[in-house]
């Protein structure tokens, strides 16, 4: 058993001010415990998609560097919900999801699959795929904490990725994202909890909160949660930055899994 915390965060352009955010909120979560801390989507920057692709940096880069060194210094497992990475592509860059170990070093990178192309509404009406490139392989983690699944954000709207994650030894999902405010309000809990539930595996999904200044995004929806295997919440964020709580215990997981193995009831 360990304790898990996400953090909720309102990043901008301004790459110290977002920085500040994560550094206060993550020694805040180490100091209450936490063994394993997320951030969300787009920690590092959320701001014009031009400059996003032009400030892009390599995994080697200063970028992953601080965060490596954050890690280290609380000695937590940590995941930086995702930043900018270089691709080979002029004009596009990776949505990339990093976990950290306690020592800083990196277990494992996931870069953003499925990208957020949508003209829903005024309100929702973006297209990702211009600036960034999509990743092309699905990730899980083997960690002293549990076997985690990466993913981000609009990902979580395709169950067959979670689907391949379980199969795969995951018991711990991550869905790091900054979800719109108004797919967010529709959306965000009904399908977290799917994937808790339909997976049997925990789910823990830090969130961007309020106005960006990215004039395609608007706003995010916040709501940054953990949900047990059985799909039931057991933590949330209030509005505005901040941290919520919860421990995660795989006895649990093994305990839903063998008093309902769905698992071995698939026939497709």
């Amino acid at each position: 058993m360990f304790l898990a915390a996400v953090v909720q965060m309102t990043a901008t352009s301004d790459e110290a001010a977002n920085w500040q955010q994560v550094e206060t909120l993550t020694a805040r979560a180490a100091s209450r415990g936490a063994q394993l801390i997320a951030t969300p989507e787009a920690t590092n920057y959320l701001g014009p998609h031009k400059e996003k692709v032009e400030l892009a940096e390599p995994l080697d880069g200063p970028t992953i560097a601080r965060f490596a060194a954050l890690a280290r210094q609380h000695g937590v497992h940590f995941l930086l919900g995702s930043y900018n990475e270089a691709s080979d592509e002029a004009e596009r860059c990776y949505n990339t999801s990093v976990l950290f170990g306690p020592d800083g070093a990196i277990l494992g990178t996931y870069r953003k699959m499925h990208l957020f192309d949508v003209d829903h509404s005024a309100a929702v009406r973006f297209l990702e795929s211009k600036t960034c490139k999509p990743g092309e392989q699905p990730t899980v983690v083997e960690t002293p904490l549990g076997t985690l699944g990466l993913s981000i954000c609009y990902d979580l709207r395709f169950p067959e990725l979670f689907r391949w994650q379980r199969d795969h030894g995951a018991d711990i999902l991550c869905v790091p994202s900054a979800f719109t405010a108004t797919t967010g309000a529709a959306h965000w809990h009904a399908l977290l909890r799917a994937r808790a539930i339909e997976n049997q595996c925990y789910v823990i999904a830090p969130g961007q909160v309020g106005e960006h200044d990215d004039a395609g995004l608007r706003a995010t929806y916040g709501h940054s949660i953990i949900i047990d295997p059985w799909g039931a919440v057991i933590a949330e964020a209030s509005d505005g930055s901040g941290l919520a709580f919860a421990e995660i215990d795989l006895e649990r997981v093994r305990k839903i899994r063998r008093s309902m193995p769905i698992s071995q009831h698939r026939k497709l």
